[in-house]
């Protein structure tokens, strides 16, 4: 498996530890993944075992974190802007599709990487609560090429075929949204945000060189066995939720990436929020956490883009 694949076996394994999966359906999906029956149930017991060993903290944690503030809205809604369907010339002669968010009054632009489960309805509203805040945003449909996400009726066979497209068609990808985004927002400074899988691709961005990014926010992404930072001016703040243990393990190594290479970044852990507590439509989320990222990312892009 490549390491990403390797990431989505292991966030379905652990949806099904914490009951947000059931043990059929886990092993549906991680044999869409194309992963045999023995090695998904023992990847289960691994999952299983491993929160054993923690549950007394997390399960504490979690719900503290739950319970705050349940009814305040998303962050960045209040001045949201409607994003728009669009297509663009990609690699090779392909079409990309895409969310495209411009900003009443243009500080910069922003990538929005999308997560496992294709450009959905909430990164289209992270798109627009972008543009909101000043910043142009685009969203690359990753599967473009197998048609788009909105192709897809099984949302389990959308993050499956994603896993089977190879990296360097998303990094071909991603740079072709950024050259889009930056023709619409010319003379502007560019960032970029993903989120869990989306963070990943941010961090692969960083590592396969993008000199055109003067800055990038990755949540909760795992960062790249043996990467380094080259050929980057961007400045990062890399956002991760304290629960978070399998993603939070590769923080040290994306800090020292960044460390070598010069570039000024922060890292920001989040109380009480494990693995994708920014998105508003899921079970992890969590709106303290959620309100205080989306806080420090504009003022980073404040303080780097504009």
């Amino acid at each position: 498996m490549t390491p990403l694949q390797r990431y989505i076996a292991e966030e379905i394994a652990t949806d099904h530890v914490e009951g947000l999966l059931s043990r059929r359906e886990a092993l549906r999906r991680l044999g869409l993944l194309g992963m045999g029956a023995p090695a998904a149930v023992a990847l289960l017991a691994s999952c299983a075992e491993s929160a054993q060993q923690s549950a007394p903290t997390t399960t504490a944690a979690t719900t503290a974190g739950s319970a705050a503030n349940p009814s305040s809205p998303p962050p960045g809604t209040a001045n949201a802007v409607a994003a728009t369907s669009i297509t663009f010339p990609g690699p090779e002669g392909r079409t990309l599709q895409a969310a495209w968010a411009e900003a009443a009054q243009r500080r910069g632009g922003v990538l929005v990487i999308h997560e496992n489960r294709g450009l959905t309805d909430h990164i289209r509203s992270v798109t627009g609560r972008f543009a909101g805040a000043g910043y142009s945003a685009l969203a690359v449909d990753l599967l473009s090429e197998e048609g788009g996400t909105a192709t897809f009726t099984d949302q389990a066979a959308a993050t499956a075929a994603l896993s089977k497209i190879p990296q360097d068609r998303f990094v071909a990808d991603l740079r072709a949204g950024l050259t889009e985004l930056g023709r619409r927002v010319p003379g502007k400074r560019l960032g970029a945000t993903g989120f869990c899988f989306g963070g990943g691709l941010t961090w692969l961005l960083l590592t396969s060189g993008t000199p055109e990014l003067a800055a990038a926010t990755p949540f909760y992404g795992p960062f790249p066995d043996g990467g380094q930072v080259t050929d980057s001016k961007a400045a990062v703040l890399a956002v991760y939720g304290a629960l978070d243990a399998r993603v939070d393990a590769s923080r040290p190594a994306a800090e020292a990436a960044l460390d070598q290479a010069g570039l000024p970044h922060e890292s920001y852990v989040a109380d009480n929020a494990d693995h994708a507590f920014f998105n508003d439509t899921g079970p992890r989320y969590q709106p303290t956490a959620a309100a205080e990222a989306w806080r420090r990312v504009i003022d980073w892009y404040g303080r780097y883009l504009g």
